[in-house]
């Protein structure tokens, strides 16, 4: 391990590499900014780039800057516009969005960007060490754990609603999932719910939804409630203040990033899971650790709900190289891009890599410390100009989200049919908002009811019914895990009823 580092170091600390990761990491930030553009986009537009420049370890070292770049860069658009055009910024807009129309957008930015440094560079520690044990690890986890893990995640949906809301939460996690089911089917290729509409047979495009319930409804507010769009905070002041955040909020976010980055990461080692699932868990585990009034928090501007998903997000986009590089398998649809980009230049990834080309593992994984130094370096000195985007007056910060929200679902999927699905979902949002339910049940619940639906099919196929559950104990294992995570919950709130009935009859 240690000759493979000093490899590593030599290889990656090279002028050309070096220009590679600042490239890459500036290319992903921009481009992670604007709705609609994820990860995935650029880089199939930068694998051209990528063979021509002939090196594989320089070309990988872009496109892997590009990948977490836009991860990085992709929390600015969730926080200022409340409009994530990439599922792992989700639940980045649940907290920051919130900071942001109290006049801390500034202190969101920084937090996000100390979140996502920390928790890359804790991750590539991980990847350093652990590596080659984690890839006989992510090898045990088949259908059925892939199917637990999903329930897990939806088991988490309580972490989401607000006080009262769980029914609520509830309902929308169901809506989510049925939306998931329009398209053809993991069993069948037959189209299902599509109402004979062949723009609907590859199923509803995830940034469509993500923008008409999120971004749309929070245009048609600014509309509507003509208190909300008056200048509030940082929004017409012009100069942006409280870029830092406090020792105390500092010493308070610690241990979350910390955890998260752990989680994370391990998270991103298995294949099919990600950094979607990696930011949700993430915030969902840290609601639920929260007590008292800093549980009462999330949601409506909490430090720890906005650092969680962001450590936890860039963890996983790290740990998601382990399966790419020494099992060859992609763990999520930016990864087998990757993949593709490695076939091309000639690099087969899989246990040999390590062995028979170790200077492009360890340069790729050195190249990530670079890597996340250069997006803090990047991003810190940025943040008071890039808030100023909440200093555009109202009525011309109203079209700028439009635009942007009809132009990322538009790019989305190259089809004007998509639009018409934006206004109408949007519409749908917005009166569910005024009902005051909560969306981003429903963004999870579709987001994981593929997944969960395919991984379930499979493992019906495989063990001819249910009997997967009992007879592999990590599946068993998992969905304990997501009843706790049901029933945890609800005694913690029975319990706390109790002793404020209790003090109330005291008196």
């Amino acid at each position: 391990m240690l000759e493979g580092i000093m490899i590593g170091l030599s290889t990656a600390f090279s002028l050309t590499n070096i220009l590679m990761v600042i490239g890459g990491c500036l290319i992903g930030t921009f481009i992670g900014m604007l709705p609609g553009l994820g990860p995935m986009s650029i880089i199939a537009i930068m694998i051209p780039v990528a063979i021509s420049i002939g090196d594989p370890t320089a070309a990988l070292i872009l496109l892997a800057g590009v990948y977490y770049g836009a991860i990085f860069g992709g929390s600015t658009s969730s926080i200022l516009l409340n409009a994530p055009g990439v599922a792992g910024t989700v639940a980045t807009a649940f907290d920051g969005y919130p900071m942001a129309q109290k006049g801390m957008a500034g202190k969101a930015l920084t937090i996000a960007a100390v979140a996502s440094f920390a928790g890359g560079t804790i991750s590539a520690v991980l990847l350093m060490i652990f590596a080659p044990a984690l890839s006989s690890v992510a090898l045990l986890f088949h259908s059925a754990e892939y199917f637990a893990l999903m329930v897990v995640g939806l088991s988490a949906i309580a972490a989401f609603a607000g006080t009262g809301q769980v029914a609520k939460a509830l309902m929308m996690t169901l809506l989510g999932l049925i939306l998931a089911t329009v398209g053809e089917g993991a069993l069948f290729n037959m189209p299902r719910f599509t109402m004979g509409l062949m723009d609907l047979q590859s199923g509803l495009s995830f940034i469509t939804l993500a923008m008409a319930m999120f971004a749309l409804p929070e245009a048609m507010f600014l509309v509507l409630n003509p208190a909300r769009s008056a200048t509030e905070g940082e929004g017409g002041g012009g100069k942006i203040t409280g870029l830092r955040f406090s020792r105390n909020e500092g010493k308070a976010m610690a241990p979350v990033i910390g955890r998260q980055s752990v989680q994370g990461f391990f998270i991103g080692v298995l294949p099919g899971a990600g950094a979607t699932i990696a930011s949700f868990l993430g915030y969902a585990v840290e609601r639920n650790l929260a007590k008292g009034e800093e549980q009462k928090e999330f949601g409506k501007g909490s430090v720890k709900g906005l650092a969680a998903p962001e450590a936890a997000n860039n963890a996983a986009c790290t740990g998601s190289f382990v399966p790419l590089l020494t099992l060859g398998i992609p763990g999520s649809g930016t990864t087998a891009i990757l993949l593709g980009a490695l076939i091309a230049l000639n690099v087969t990834p899989g246990p040999r890599l390590m062995v028979d080309t170790p200077e492009i593992f360890w340069a790729v994984i050195i190249s990530m410390f670079i890597g996340n130094l250069v997006l803090l370096i990047l991003n810190l000195p940025l943040i008071p100009y890039i808030a100023k985007i909440l200093s555009i007056p109202r009525n011309y910060l109203i079209p700028f989200i439009l635009f942007f929200t009809l132009m990322g679902a538009y790019i989305g999927q190259n089809n004007a049919t998509e639009l018409l699905i934006l206004v109408g979902l949007g519409v749908l949002a917005t009166i569910l908002r005024f009902a005051d339910y909560p969306l981003a049940p429903l963004l999870i619940g579709f987001i994981l009811g593929t997944m969960l639906e395919d991984n379930f099919s499979r493992s019906m196929q495989l063990y001819r019914g249910l009997d997967f559950i009992w007879e592999r104990p990590m599946t068993m294992g998992l969905l304990v895990i997501a009843l706790l995570l049901v029933i945890l919950p609800s005694y913690r709130a029975r319990r706390a009823r109790a002793r404020a009935k209790g003090v109330a009859d005291g008196d």
